[in-house]
């Protein structure tokens, strides 16, 4: 039976990954439990209550996180794509997050640590791509209901394009350190959107 945390252990589990998250984009995946320890000030017996699984338990959860962090760094914008102004804001932000990023990707690196064929790494990036491609979605029903796309306009379709248009964008800056091919993916796709707007002139 799973061991149910109160409010303020949940609180302490939260702030544990948290601070794990922020030592492994500074020092990597050779990070140690103790640096993580010292960091969050936790002791070793309060980090295995958390984290039974230990090392292993502790990075999935990282994975977490900074899963979540993708798209929230994507805020305001993801959540209000209902212009095409709109689209404009958040595509320059995931150009932006990207940018910063570099060739380097820790959510990768953590998942590769953690197995990237293990169901809990698997689960991460199902759970993120759902969301991230929902977001999508629903931007570009507020334009449909906003007369900006017909109604007949295929939303999973183009949710689903625009989203591997950007996982492949990202792959090339990881592969090759240059972020022109995510910037073309992203107006590329927007473009699509924008040529079946029945208003334009």
């Amino acid at each position: 039976m799973a061991h149910v945390l109160t409010p303020k252990g949940q609180a302490t589990r939260k702030r544990i990954v948290a601070g794990a998250s922020e030592v492994l984009r500074e020092e990597g995946l050779t990070a140690t439990l103790d640096d993580i320890r010292e960091r969050t000030r936790t002791s070793k017996s309060q980090l295995f209550h958390y984290f039974p699984g230990g090392r292993d338990q502790l990075l999935l959860e990282v994975a977490h996180f900074e899963a979540g962090q993708v798209l929230e760094d994507q805020q305001p914008y993801l959540g209000n794509l209902d212009s095409w102004e709109a689209w404009d804001r958040w595509r320059d932000s995931v150009v932006a997050r990207y940018r910063d990023q570099g060739d380097t990707c820790s959510l990768g690196a953590l998942l590769r640590q953690v197995g990237p064929a293990s169901p809990g790494a698997q689960a991460v990036v199902v759970e993120l791509m759902r969301k991230w491609q929902e977001y999508i979605a629903e931007g570009i029903r507020a334009l449909r209901s906003k007369g900006l796309l017909p109604d007949t306009f295929d939303v999973e379709t183009a949710a689903a394009a625009l989203l591997a248009g950007i996982q492949g964008g990202v792959a090339l800056l990881l592969a090759t350190g240059r972020i022109s091919h995510l910037e073309a993916a992203l107006d590329w796709g927007i473009a699509q959107l924008r040529a079946a707007d029945p208003t334009a002139v």
